[in-house]
């Protein structure tokens, strides 16, 4: 198990994943800080996240995982980034809201943090079908 898990981070789809990762860093960055213009700054994290997150829905099922979306899929691709978004919501809590630091910096910082965790759940859970990791 351990050396399948440590050739996945070998892997072109591993790059792959790192790439459409900083895209949907951006996307997320980008749409939390412009709801933040409005809302408070946890609920746009929110609504940022989630937007992002359905892209990189499709992003991943295409060009890292090779497999047609499905509505199974998503909701299993979404479960698999809860603990993710606990963490992240957790760092905007406590470096924004508790730290005053800068938002913007705050939401890139922690849409980067999880990265090797989320791919290896992913591929475990969410896409397990494929043999990205095997």
């Amino acid at each position: 198990m351990v050396n399948s898990v440590k050739n996945c981070f070998l892997k072109k789809e591993f790059i792959v994943f790192i790439l459409l990762g900083g895209i949907n860093t951006c996307n997320g960055t980008v749409l939390a800080y412009v709801c933040s213009l409005f809302l408070q700054a946890n609920l746009a994290f929110i609504l940022g996240y989630i937007t992002a997150l359905t892209i990189a829905y499709f992003l991943n099922s295409f060009f890292v995982f090779y497999l047609k979306p499905q509505l199974a899929g998503f909701v299993k691709f979404v479960l698999s980034y809860i603990p993710n978004f606990v963490i992240q919501n957790a760092l905007v809590l406590l470096l924004h809201n508790g730290l005053q630091w800068n938002k913007l910096l705050v939401y890139a910082l922690a849409a980067a943090i999880g990265i090797p965790i989320t791919f290896i759940v992913l591929n475990l859970f969410a896409f397990r079908n494929n043999e990205t990791c095997q």
